[in-house]
Formats: structure tokens, C-alpha cells, sequence
């Protein structure tokens, strides 16, 4: 657990919040299943239709609600604050339970089921305002922890409620236990509720109307109107996809092709569910303590490469397990345990940046309807998920190893599609390659860049890398004026286009004065331009000579000047130490990098000469 996480559980402006949502998907998570496993071993007449008509009904019931009330969620989420939202449905939840507790003594499961029905619209509306919530009580930089952080809460609290359901159903006063602790859990979360902070509507409020129909389909038009929110909505929907897929699958799983019992069945959710726990916990670090898309397609890949392995991994003669322990012991099937919780590890670093770009793109009036739509479409993929389970495993009769198999090949396939529709995700993705794989990269003093607003970046430029790591860097998006020669080549054109890039040809005026008024454009528009005054790679690992474009973009704007300085790229193997980049060696690989950046200049107070030697000053000893 990184340092900002840690500090976060000490904060009463997320410890309440966290503490709340955990232990709503802790309580859901003990009635359900021990619901379910009462009515799988009750005896017989006690239950109105057969125990597997049942299940599969209550499964239903559950998600019902997400179709029926999110998109009013949503709206009521927007319109009134949050934290009182939360309250209420907490509040709600004891009530829900209560009842629950009498239908659980009395062995009424018709009742049973339809609380269970009332629990899924508790879930529904408690969703839209819990993650509607954090942007408002986080910043920007503590998103992606506080995501992290609720992921890794609930994945475990679904874990340890599904464990603890089950000894609760093992015990001779199975009902009255369930009574009592669904009541009690119940009774915690509205308490910790009671100390979430006021979060009020963003915007206007709207005037509440319960039209189901009519709601949910401006909901997901909504979520619709930015691509990206949209691609991060489609993209946390097919988590959860897969995640219905892969955990309706492992009872069978662990039964017929592991040798296992149904105590295996619990080992297998939990390593799953504790590699969600690790991966989200790694998000933070992964992307550096911000939103990092980059680390998506990383989660993505390995999701596809770990649940192939599965199939591969699954012994050909399931392995005989008289115990647990046995089972756990089993040499053929370390690499089964190690596939599954890299498979969920992959699932961490996929979904919490997902969730943290969704809640930050979103505009602040209308974030509870994105999530409320983001709800929508994670019931419809998870009914999808059921009814291709069927397809694929009865009608098509695929084992469960080749279904797993199917599954990897469709992720890449799915995701590719998302990427192309939302190219930033796969260029920001070879960014943080580059940033940590060529090189070791530090930063110094990059608070020094303004968290909003236009600036202009001026820095150095040593080699061929030199953009990638200063994108990687700087925890805002960069558009970066480039060469229109290099501009033009075949592969780099593709990524610059995507990047956003501002060609310039240095002897064209009109060039020129279109590239300026570019600058001049995104700077008012509040962006960040960066240029490499130099104009072309050092040849000797010195600043050069500034090129005049700099003064002449400093007159135009009155955006503040960033001045930065690449330390320890001389040298490396895109540089041109020696002469041409790429052809001499021995040049360094993973070379030591260090990001500077200076105290903000105004720009009516620079000139060229003076952010020389400014730069030449951050470059310090080190080239």
C-alpha cells in the first residue's frame, strides 16, 4: 500500500465513505449466499418450486433492479448531496434487513426473495452516489488511490462475506444467525454513514420523475456524448463480463477438472479475488499517483495472456484431493494458482484507472448518471456473460478450460476495438513503456507545472525519446510542436496525430504563422504546448542556440513559461553522442533519467536568452 493510500484511511473525508461501501458489499454478499445455500440444501416442501429454478431466479432478481432504478438513481444522485443519499439508503438497508431477519426464523423464502429483490434496488440507487462522491471529496491526483482503494475494499468484502456465509449456513442455528448479522452489519454501515462529509449537487438540480424507460435512455446518451467516458463505461462493463464468466465457471471448474471439493471452490475465489486486491493496490504506483491510461492495455494484456493460461495450465487427469489441504499441496496445480491470481492481478490494473478517468471526464453536473449509466451496462454485459456461458458450454459443449481459452482470445479482440475507437489509451500505453522500461526516470519540482490553465513548456532536447518521457512525466496531457519532417514519417505520423502534435516547417512562413496560431489557440484554451527551442537534437549534449520562434510565441501569449531541463539522456541510445542516433554502439539503455522543471516565468518578462540560461541552470552537471 502506497503512502497516499495510507494517508487516505486516516482522512475522515474518505475513511467513513470506505468503511460504508465495504460493508454494504459485505452484508449483500452474506444474504445472498446464505440465502442461496438454505435454499440448495433445504428439505423438501419447504420451498414453492425446485432449488435450481430458484438460484437461477434469485440471480435474476438481484440484477433486476440496476435496469429499472439506476438511471433514477442517477438523477436523484445529481440533484441532492451525496452523502445524504448515502445515508438514507443505508438507513434503508436496516429496514430491508430487519425484515430479512424475521423471514430468515420464519424459513419464508418467498419473502426472503423478494427482500432480496428490495437489497438489489438498495444496491442500485447506493451506486451512482458512492462513486458520483469521491472527485468531489479527492483530488484529481488522490482519484486513482481512492479507486484503488474502494476496489480493493470491496473485491475483499464480496470475499470474506461469500466465506462467512458459508460457515454461517454450516451452523445448527444457521437462520437466527443470519438474523442477527444481517441486521447488525446493517446497523455499522448506517453508523460509519453518519460520518461521510456533506457532498452537494454540482449543478442544477433536476426535478425527480420515476420514468424508467424514458430515464434510462438519456442516461446512456449522457455517458454517451464524450467518446472516452463512453470507451471507459464499455470498458468497465466488459470487466465484469468477464468476471461473471470466470466466477460462475469455478465451482465446476474446481470439481471436474481440479479434483477439487467445494472448500476448493473458496480457494479459487479467493485468489482471485486477492489478486483484484493487489493489482488495484498497485494502480497507484503503476501510473505514478495519477490518472495513467497507459496502464490499461498493461491490465488488458495481461488478462488475455493469464486467462489463456488457465486452459493450459489445467492438468489433463484431474488431480484426486481428500482435503483442503491436499488440494492446496497438488504440484500440478501451482500453475493454476499462480494463472488465477495473476488473472485477477491484471483485473486490478485494468479497472481502477478505468474508474478514475470515467469519474474525472465527466462533467461534475452529470457524473452520478455516467456512473448510473455505467451501472446499466454493467447488468446488460453481465446477463450477456450468463446467456454466452450457455451458448458456449451446453449448446456448443466446450469445456470449461477451452470457454476460458475463448474468453482470452475475445478480451483481446474486444479491447482492440475499444483502442482503436480511443487511441489514447494504446499511445499513452507505449508512453509509460518507454518511460519504464528504456530508462529509469526521476522528477524533480514538476509541482512547478500548473495543475490548470495554458503554459508553455520550454526544455532542451537531447534525444529521439525526449517527448515520450516528458508526456510520460507531466501528470497533464502535452501537445508538442515538432518538425513537419519528421512529422510526416510513416509510423510517427500515426502517433502524432493521435498525440495531437503541431507540425511546423522552420522555412515555410505560412508554416510558421499557422503553427503560432495554433500555440497561441490551445494556450488561451488553457492546454499545455511544448516546444524544443533548439529546433533539432543536440550534436555535443549542450543547449544550443534557442531558435527565435520562442520570442515570438512569448509575444503572442500571456500563458506563464515553464522552462525545463532532460538530465542524463547524453549518451543513451537515442541520442547523437558520437553521430547519428541509432547507429554507433555501445550507447547506455536504461539510463539514468532526471525531469526538471523550473519556477513559472511570465511571459511578458521572458526573452529567448534568459530561458537559455535558465535551462542550462535545471540541466545542472549531468547531460
Amino acid at each position: 500500500m502506497s503512502h497516499s493510500q495510507s494517508a487516505l484511511l486516516t482522512q475522515r473525508r474518505f475513511l467513513p465513505y470506505f468503511i460504508t461501501q465495504a460493508l454494504g458489499a459485505f452484508n449483500d454478499n452474506i444474504y445472498k449466499n446464505v440465502l442461496l445455500i438454505l435454499i440448495a440444501f433445504s428439505a423438501p416442501g419447504t420451498l414453492p418450486f425446485e432449488s435450481d429454478f430458484i438460484i437461477n431466479l434469485a440471480a435474476g432478481i438481484f440484477i433486476l433492479p440496476f435496469f429499472l432504478f439506476s438511471a433514477s438513481a442517477g438523477v436523484l444522485a445529481d440533484s441532492y448531496d451525496k452523502a445524504s443519499i448515502m445515508r438514507k439508503v443505508k438507513m434503508a438497508e436496516i429496514i430491508i434487513m430487519s425484515m430479512a431477519a424475521v423471514a430468515f426464523v420464519a424459513e419464508n423464502y418467498t419473502a426472503l426473495l423478494l427482500l432480496l429483490f428490495l437489497m438489489g434496488s438498495q444496491s442500485a440507487f447506493f451506486g451512482p452516489a458512492k462513486y458520483a462522491l469521491l472527485p468531489q471529496h479527492l483530488k484529481k491526483e488522490e482519484l486513482v488511490s481512492g479507486n484503488a482503494l474502494v476496489e480493493t475494499g470491496t473485491f475483499l468484502a464480496i470475499l470474506i462475506g461469500t466465506l462467512l456465509a458459508g460457515i454461517i449456513a454450516d451452523q445448527p442455528e444457521a437462520r437466527t444467525i443470519a438474523a442477527v448479522a444481517v441486521v447488525s452489519f446493517a446497523v455499522l454501515g448506517y453508523a460509519s454513514s453518519r460520518y461521510i462529509p456533506e457532498a452537494k449537487p454540482c449543478g442544477a438540480g433536476q426535478r425527480f420523475r420515476w420514468q424508467p424507460i424514458r430515464q434510462t435512455r438519456k442516461t446512456l446518451s449522457i455517458a454517451a456524448k464524450d467518446k472516452v467516458v463512453l470507451q471507459c463505461v464499455l470498458g468497465i462493463s466488459w470487466f465484469w463480463f468477464l468476471g461473471a464468466s470466470y466466477l460462475t465457471q469455478f465451482p465446476n471448474f474446481a470439481k471436474l477438472y481440479l479434483g477439487g471439493n467445494a472448500a476448493s471452490v473458496s480457494v479459487l475465489l479467493t485468489l482471485f479475488s486477492i489478486g483484484i486486491a493487489i493489482g488495484s493496490l498497485l494502480c497507484d504506483r503503476l501510473s505514478g499517483h495519477r490518472i495513467e491510461p497507459g496502464i490499461v492495455p498493461l491490465g488488458s494484456l495481461g488478462i488475455t495472456l493469464f486467462g489463456a493460461d488457465l486452459m493450459f495450465a489445467t492438468p489433463d487427469i484431474a488431480p484426486i484431493s481428500d482435503s483442503l489441504w491436499a488440494f492446496l499441496a497438488q504440484p500440478d496445480l501451482i500453475r493454476v494458482f499462480f494463472s488465477l491470481t495473476m488473472l485477477g492481478v491484471s483485473g486490478g490494473i485494468y479497472i481502477v484507472p478505468l474508474y478514475a478517468m470515467m469519474q474525472n471526464r465527466a462533467e461534475p453536473s452529470e457524473r452520478a448518471q455516467v456512473i448510473a449509466a455505467n451501472n446499466i451496462w454493467n447488468a446488460i454485459f453481465m446477463v450477456i456473460s450468463a446467456v454466452t456461458a450457455i451458448v458456449f458450454l451446453s449448446v456448443l459443449s466446450l469445456s470449461i478450460p477451452q470457454f476460458f481459452l475463448f474468453l482470452a482470445g475475445l478480451n483481446l479482440l474486444v479491447l482492440g476495438y475499444i483502442y482503436l475507437q480511443a487511441p489514447d489509451f494504446f499511445w499513452r500505453f507505449i508512453i509509460w513503456i518507454v518511460s519504464h522500461t528504456l530508462y529509469r526516470v526521476s522528477h524533480q519540482q514538476l509541482e512547478n507545472i500548473p495543475k490548470q490553465g495554458g503554459a508553455l513548456i520550454v526544455c532542451n532536447h537531447v534525444s529521439y525519446m525526449d517527448a515520450l518521457l516528458l508526456a510520460g512525466a507531466c501528470p497533464r496531457p502535452i501537445r508538442f510542436i515538432m518538425d513537419e519532417d519528421i512529422f510526416k514519417l510513416p509510423l510517427i505520423k500515426t502517433f502524432c496525430s493521435a498525440c495531437k502534435v503541431i507540425p511546423i516547417a522552420a522555412k515555410d512562413r505560412r508554416s510558421i504563422q499557422k503553427a503560432f496560431e495554433e500555440v497561441e489557440y490551445y494556450l488561451s484554451q488553457g492546454e499545455l504546448v511544448c516546444i524544443f527551442p533548439e529546433g533539432k537534437l543536440t550534436h555535443d549534449g549542450e543547449v544550443g542556440p534557442f531558435m527565435r520562434g520562442v520570442d515570438l510565441i512569448l509575444k503572442r501569449s500571456p500563458s506563464p513559461v515553464i522552462p525545463m531541463a532532460l538530465q542524463g539522456l547524453w549518451g543513451s541510445y537515442f541520442s547523437r553522442e558520437g553521430g547519428k542516433a541509432l547507429l554507433k554502439w555501445p550507447k547506455r539503455f536504461w539510463s539514468r533519467v532526471t525531469i526538471v522543471a523550473g519556477a513559472p516565468v511570465n511571459a511578458q518578462s521572458a526573452n529567448s536568452a534568459a530561458l537559455r540560461e535558465t535551462v542550462i541552470a535545471l540541466r545542472g552537471e549531468s547531460r
